[in-house]
């Protein structure tokens, strides 16, 4: 692990840009949750409907509360303890979070990540990640370095370089007020 990248990719973060970084399975886009522009930004370059949502990615649920609502201790409890690893909860969100990130859905969908640069990363930025698979809408998701740059190349302000968590599909996502299964992993 490259920590200098990391600082990098992290200040990339901070000034509006759009990073490219590996996760458990796919490698992903992500920018700052907190700034519309960038958030736009996102959304443009994968031509992705706003309407859709995104999912933010952290190191700790610490990173992810500001962004959501309280369930009661057990539900919570029971979710925690799925994490860190690549299980993708939809959660109501807080009544500031932005309908970039929420799209059309009074719920926002969540992970704490187990790869190590994804964590890495969240730390360094200092909270959660803006995390969507790096592809245009409709197409797979690149699954390596050399794909992302075929597909994005100079639209992206920084690539974190390493390899995917090796796992052959993207998390499962989980409904958090039922624990439904929404997609399996």
């Amino acid at each position: 692990m490259n920590r200098a990248d990391i600082v990098r990719a992290a200040e990339a973060l901070r000034a509006g840009g759009i990073v490219a970084y590996p996760t458990e399975a796919v490698w992903g886009l992500g920018c700052d949750p907190r700034n519309e522009g960038a958030i736009e930004r996102l959304l443009a370059l994968k031509g992705r409907p706003a309407e859709k949502g995104l999912i933010l990615v952290a190191a700790t649920f610490e990173q992810l509360r500001p962004f959501l609502q309280s369930l009661d201790a057990e539900r919570e409890a029971a979710i925690l303890a799925t994490w860190p690893g690549p299980v993708t909860w939809v959660w109501p969100a807080g009544p500031t979070v932005s309908p970039g990130l929420r799209g059309k859905h009074e719920t926002l969908a969540v992970r704490v990540s187990d790869h190590p640069l994804v964590v890495a990363l969240c730390e360094a930025f200092g909270g959660p990640v803006v995390s969507t698979s790096a592809n245009r809408s409709g197409e797979p998701p690149a699954r390596t370095r050399e794909d992302v740059l075929a597909r994005f190349g100079d639209a992206l302000d920084f690539v974190l370089d390493g390899e995917t968590g090796g796992r052959e599909r993207p998390s499962e996502i989980r409904d958090a007020r039922s624990g439904k299964v929404i997609r399996p992993g």
